[in-house]
């Protein structure tokens, strides 16, 4: 009987793994996080076009806005930190009375452009005022990598 068995239930063991196990796959890719952005290409604004423009002339022909909690580039109007409402109003009355054609680059640098609170508000507020030559400065890793490791000036202190 020991004979008939151990056939059997190596059998019974065989077709019970065969049917339960699954074929060894690669794990199914994990999705990418797609942040949107407001601003299209053309509404950025290379840090060495704009460091060669402060070279060049100064700030002249631009409002420069700092809506974060970083350093300040020459020329640039500190707001803060738009994720404040305080501060998100002191962006309105910095701009509310100008020309809808004055060109505005704004700029954080906190962050990685796709965590950072204050660039998208600060942007889509812009625009809701009625600016038409909005500009966002590329800063998509953070300010220290994107302008200051580059050499770009920083206003003094």
């Amino acid at each position: 009987m020991k004979k008939i068995f151990a056939p059997i239930v190596f059998t019974i063991l065989t077709i019970f793994v065969s049917l339960s196990a699954k074929a060894q796959t690669s794990p199914k890719p994990v999705p990418t996080l797609e942040v949107s952005v407001p601003w299209t290409d053309s509404q950025l604004i290379e840090p060495a076009v704009l460091a060669d423009h402060l070279k060049e002339t100064g700030p002249n022909g631009f409002l420069i806005l700092n809506i974060g909690a970083v350093d300040d580039i020459p020329g640039a109007k500190h707001i803060g930190a738009v994720n404040n409402a305080k501060n998100m109003e002191k962006l309105k009355n910095t701009v509310i009375a100008l020309p809808k054609n004055t060109p505005v680059v704004i700029y954080c640098g906190c962050c990685p452009f796709a965590k950072c609170p204050n660039i998208r508000p600060a942007f889509l507020e812009i625009q809701r005022l009625g600016f038409t030559s909005v500009k966002v400065l590329d800063l998509p890793i953070n300010l220290k990598t994107n302008w200051i490791a580059k050499g770009y000036p920083l206003a003094s202190k």
